[in-house]
């Protein structure tokens, strides 16, 4: 027992608090307990302790803020804001008053003429915190308004002109905090008790003094959080202080109730208080300071003058290119060209919002646009723009459901209506991006409104396109801002390029740190692979030879076959898949909710039908074993026995009903033919697409759509076989596992793991589950997210614009040179419409089609047209010559076409056959990987990011001579020929990387290098001297070799990276300033290759090898140098 009250919870916790709030935030304090007096004129003019709302404060301040109001009208204001209703709720009351205290009380009065006005009564001034009123209240007394009996003592109540705002609920320092919560706080928001002094409430905070969290007056335990940081670079503290002064500084805590509080009717249940969590304010804030910039933006160049052009004469001085041929490009045409640029770079560009997914993106949304509608001067109109139908539908369910949008807010159908909704002024409209489907011209945009805000979500995936450029002419001044939930990738470069640098990032580690999301624990299982039979190539082979394919159908088969798609879903892969999947989905019977994510809808449909036999038979053997287990209960005598005995049933009963009651589906969109697709498998899928378009029956005869009975935690549809469908944008907060059988990589494979992300009460983690083999992918995605903008070696190098142009025109011209030279012109088809351009198109697929070479060809050349216009995109001088990418984007299309509608279905199926009967499940053994779990929390994403960073390649591609990526791409192209391909070594490859990731000591290796803290001497220092290397050469020799390497080849590149090292050196040592001058870079770069193309051996690397290497290590060199690494100056 403690002999003095020093740590009590009053002593120390409560009176500091109060304290740091007076003499550092500047709130007036005041303790109540036993010494406030009653009455108009008493300590805080209540009339007795029912009284929630200092109506003595809110009068004045309401006087004070309405100058204009008669006392009537000040008086009316007051009555709405403490009117009590019995038949309302806590959260009705709260709902209500919220809007009252942000937006004002709607009152009616007559002004000086007698004429009757209507106004809203401020309650707050939110610009100007020094006219409000804080005071901070300790220990007051509080009785129950439905039930007087009930008499509470708040620890500290945070009144802003009256209202009770903030209710602090203290607990003694050595106390857990969470006993403030379910000891107090819910017993104070019972109805009968003290619930009416939550009716004002903006949020609630437990503390002990040391630990903090806040919430609203919805959330769950679990969803209290902590306030760490008062901006995004800090590291983070859970220091109750910070959250004092990151939530109560006068300022904060207004911007807090004005713009970040939403009540969210969209999800099943209850309606919900959302109060934004620390790191969406802090986002939103930076994003809305973006806006603000782009206002003054706007003010500083005015429209006519926010586009600039100047004459540059082509072609330019080789030196100022990255990379110079030998001989200059025929290509590059000769004279003056217009370029024409944006008066500030940043014009229309926002930035990329990226906080990870399940942190609350859409409700970010939602306060950005609602904050930038509020404080900033203008009248608004934002788009939300999306690429999926079911992330539309997400997002706009949010809005209307937080009660920023409502029914009647417009979502464009079609592209004319969208073309129409643009020529008008709403506040909101959300649209698809494929509704920029007609064609738009320059001088003929939908609107030359400069505030229009479009926030793109998931911006990475589609803005680089024919619907993209649309929509930028179709909105020529409006502001662009991206959202996404995954970092951008190195080959995302061109987003950034697009929407501006990042404005805002929330990373998964630190999401998981903070408890905005629960960490992910990734299991490996399923069964290494082999191939049976040792024919394999001659039976592919006479059956492509007996096939006679004419070119198209050839094309089409080189892009089908000798993929993995033919191991994956081998028969007895699927029945292994499918008998494992019932068995660990059984024994998580308890844990929520399953996703299990196919290669595409046919395996869906497959794999539907493997489990649901399973299933029921788990079911029955579950049965069984409670039916004995009920005999071996009547038997036993022992207490003990039977206690034990008994709950072994009762939970074995629970499993078996739980198994008879689950409703297993699978979710795939609809396709054209599906009826027939389907039925070519054994599978009918009518019954499927009518329960996907219906729903579920419910007791009552009504309909519940799939999706919203699969977010209730409640509801028996327990799991959901997909391939494409719920990965994006699809918040589940009852999804515990996520099973994995498809190839994914980057932003597909984070987004997919991250819907196993969402805290849900009793959920400590999600569980993935790998069966596909995904762990290189993880790694690199993972090492991305670690690296996001920050890593050394991912800046793109991005030449200046009128390279850029140049690049860009040498394509074109070589595309309609090798055209012209097949014998037809491309100038026929400039300005061609109807028939006339039909025909045309048609004469110049039939031109290139020539040869076979001549198509590749045409198919390399135009595949560089379309990647120099994509780094041009939100360039201006783009649009120039998009008439003529578009034309050879024409034909492009028109040969794929040709080549996908090919009909090699048959064909397939037989080869398909022959490769599945190849394909064999090993037996179990030592070295397979089955239930090996890790925690991907514990990562050193540190670590991880060192790595990555060595191995980021240097991009100046659009910038090489075009004439030698054609020879090398077609050289490469050609050796895929599908009747020269050897199936037998494919298939081998594709299984010995299926069961490396697989084996359990790769496994065990990869995440023990991941999560393994090493003191002192670190791994790579022990692995250069164990390689008998430098740190410096080891960093060469990691970016040189290859995983096929013998040992002979090994010691060659341990070799070549000495002598690289010792060349660099040398030739550095007399350079001063190097990275700054175009000529030293020229010979840097040139000496790497001459050193790697005379060091490294030939075979295994080839003349592509080492020039891609060259790039590597010239941007190593050149970061190590900038930081003064090994020796070299920069």
């Amino acid at each position: 027992m403690a002999i003095t009250d020093i740590n009590s919870e009053d002593r120390l916790v409560q009176e500091t608090f109060a304290d740091h709030l007076h003499r550092v935030l500047g709130w007036e304090s005041l303790y109540a307990w036993n010494r406030e007096t009653f009455g108009p004129d008493g300590t805080l003019g209540r009339t007795d302790t029912k009284e929630v709302v200092l109506t003595r404060d809110l009068r004045a301040a309401i006087a004070r803020l309405n100058p204009e109001l008669p006392p009537k009208a000040i008086e009316e204001a007051v009555d709405q804001l403490t009117r009590q209703d019995f038949t309302r709720s806590t959260l009705q009351h709260n709902q209500a008053f919220h809007r009252f205290i942000r937006d004002g009380v709607p009152v009616s009065y007559r002004d000086a003429q007698g004429r009757v006005r209507q106004g809203f009564a401020r309650v707050i001034d939110f610009r100007h915190p020094e006219e409000n009123r804080f005071l901070c209240v300790r220990e007051l007394t509080i009785t129950g308004l439905r039930t007087p009996n009930y008499n509470r003592r708040a620890d500290l109540v945070c009144f802003v002109n009256g209202l009770p705002l903030v209710f602090i609920e203290l607990k003694a320092v050595y106390k857990n905090i969470r006993a403030g919560f379910d000891g107090n706080l819910r017993d104070y928001l019972d109805e009968h008790v003290i619930a009416h002094a939550f009716h004002h409430n903006a949020f609630l905070i437990v503390s002990n003094g040391d630990r903090a969290r806040y919430g609203s007056i919805t959330s769950d335990w679990e969803h209290f959080a902590e306030w760490k940081r008062q901006d995004e670079r800090d590291k983070g503290s859970v220091n109750a202080e910070v959250m004092l002064n990151g939530m109560l500084a006068k300022d904060r805590l207004l911007d807090l109730v004005e713009n970040f509080i939403l009540f969210d009717a969209s999800k099943a249940g209850a309606v919900r208080k959302i109060v934004a969590r620390n790191h969406q304010i802090l986002g939103v804030n930076r994003a809305v300071d973006s806006v603000v910039r782009q206002e003054a933006l706007k003010r500083e160049f005015p429209r006519e003058t926010r586009l600039r052009s100047r004459i540059i004469e082509l072609p330019l001085e080789p030196q100022e290119f990255l990379k110079a041929a030998e001989e200059p490009s025929p290509y590059i045409p000769k004279g003056p060209i217009e370029l024409i640029e944006r008066a500030h770079p940043d014009l229309g560009r926002l930035g990329v919002f990226w906080h990870t997914q399940g942190s609350g993106k859409s409700y970010s949304m939602a306060f950005f646009a609602e904050k930038v509608r509020r404080i900033v001067p203008g009248n608004f109109t934002f788009v939300l723009m999306t690429d999926r139908n079911d992330l539309d539908s997400q997002i706009y369910k949010t809005f209307v459901g937080c009660g920023v949008a409502d029914e009647r807010t417009p979502r464009a159908g079609s592209g004319k209506e969208l073309k129409q909704l643009l020529k008008e002024n709403p506040r909101y409209l959300f649209s698809l991006l494929h509704k920029f489907n007609q064609a738009v011209k320059a001088d003929e945009p939908y609107s030359e409104r400069d505030d229009i805000i479009v926030i793109s979500d998931e911006a990475h995936r589609t803005q680089a396109g024919w619907l993209a450029r649309n929509m930028r002419l179709a909105l020529p001044n409006a502001a662009f801002i991206g959202f996404t939930g995954t970092p951008l990738f190195k080959h995302d470069q061109l987003t950034k390029r697009i929407f501006g640098d990042y404005v805002s990032r929330y990373d998964f580690k630190r999401s998981e740190e903070d408890g905005a999301t629960v960490k992910l624990v990734y299991e490996n299982r399923g069964e290494k692979l082999g191939i049976a039979r040792l024919d394999l190539n001659d039976r592919i082979a006479d059956k492509i030879e007996e096939a006679e394919l004419d070119p198209d159908q050839e094309a089409l088969l080189e892009r089908l076959l000798g993929k993995d798609y033919e191991v994956i879903t081998a028969d007895e892969r699927l029945d292994k898949i499918a008998a494992d999947f019932v068995e660990h989905c059984a024994t998580r019977w308890e844990s929520g909710k399953s996703l299990l994510v196919c290669i595409d809808k046919i395996t869906c449909a497959r794999v539907y039908q493997r489990i649901l036999p399973r299933w029921k038979a788990k079911a029955d053997s579950v049965r069984a074993q409670a039916e004995a287990k009920q005999i071996e209960l009547d038997a036993a005598t022992n207490p003990d026995i039977r206690e034990h005995l008994s709950d072994t049933l009762e939970r074995l009963r629970r499993q078996a009903h739980w198994l008879d009651e689950t409703l297993i589906q699978i979710v795939i969109s609809e396709a054209q033919n599906e009826v027939a697709d389907f039925k070519q498998w054994g599978f009918d899928i009518i019954p499927h697409r009518a329960l996907l378009k219906q729903g579920f029956e419910t007791a009552d005869g009504k309909r519940l759509d799939v999706e919203t009975a699969f977010k209730d935690p409640e509801h028996p549809f327990r799991v959901a076989i997909v391939c494409a469908m719920w990965l994006t944008g699809f918040d589940v907060e009852s999804l515990s596992t996520l099973y994995i059988d498809k190839p994914m990589k980057a932003h597909s494979l984070m987004q997919a793991i991250a819907r196993a992300n969402r805290c849900y009460p009793g959920k400590d983690f999600g569980l993935i589950v790998d069966y596909n083999g995904m762990l290189k992918s993880l790694r690199e995605a993972l090492a991305q997210y670690a690296l996001g903008d920050e890593g050394e070696g991912e800046e793109e190098i991005v030449a200046p614009i009128e390279e850029r142009v140049q690049a860009l025109l040498e394509a074109i011209e070589a595309t309609e040179d090798h055209v012209r030279g097949l014998g037809f012109e491309m100038k026929s088809l400039i300005g061609a419409q109807g028939f006339a351009r039909i025909k045309g198109i048609a004469d110049a697929v039939n031109a290139v089609y020539t040869s076979d070479e001549s198509k590749r060809r045409f198919e390399i050349l135009a595949r560089q047209v379309f990647v120099r216009f994509r780094a041009l995109l939100m360039e201006p001088s783009a649009f120039t010559y998009a008439e003529r990418h578009d034309d050879i984007e024409a034909i492009y299309k028109k040969l794929t076409e040709r080549r996908d509608t090919a009909d090699v279905t048959e064909l397939l199926k037989e080869l398909h056959r022959i490769v599945n009967q190849a394909i064999r499940a090993e037996a179990p053994g030592d070295d397979q990987s089955d239930g090996l779990t890790y925690d991907l929390s514990q990562i050193d994403l540190e670590k991880l990011r060192d790595e990555f960073a060595k191995k980021v390649k240097r991009k100046a591609t659009a910038l090489q001579d075009i004439r030698e990526i054609v020879e090398q791409t077609l050289a490469e192209m050609l050796k895929h020929n599908p009747k020269r391909m050897d199936y037998y070594k494919r298939y081998q490859e594709i299984i010995a990387d299926y069961n490396r990731e697989k084996d359990r000591v790769a496994i065990e290796e990869t995440f023990g290098a991941l999560t393994d803290l090493i003191d002192g001497l670190d791994a790579e220092q022990r692995r250069a001297a164990e390689e008998g290397l430098s740190e410096d050469e080891l960093a060469l020799f990691d970016l040189l070799q290859k995983e096929t390497l013998g040992k002979a080849e090994r010691e060659k590149v341990k070799q070549a990276s000495r002598s690289l090292l010792a060349s660099l050196r040398e030739l550095l040592a007399p350079m001063e300033r190097w990275t700054e001058k175009e000529q030293t870079q020229a010979e840097v770069e040139t000496s790497i290759l001459d050193q790697l193309y005379m060091n490294l051996p030939s075979p295994p690397f080839t003349d592509d090898d080492k020039q891609a290497m060259a790039a590597i290590i010239y941007r190593h060199v050149w970061q190590q140098s900038v930081s003064g690494a090994f020796g070299i100056a920069a």
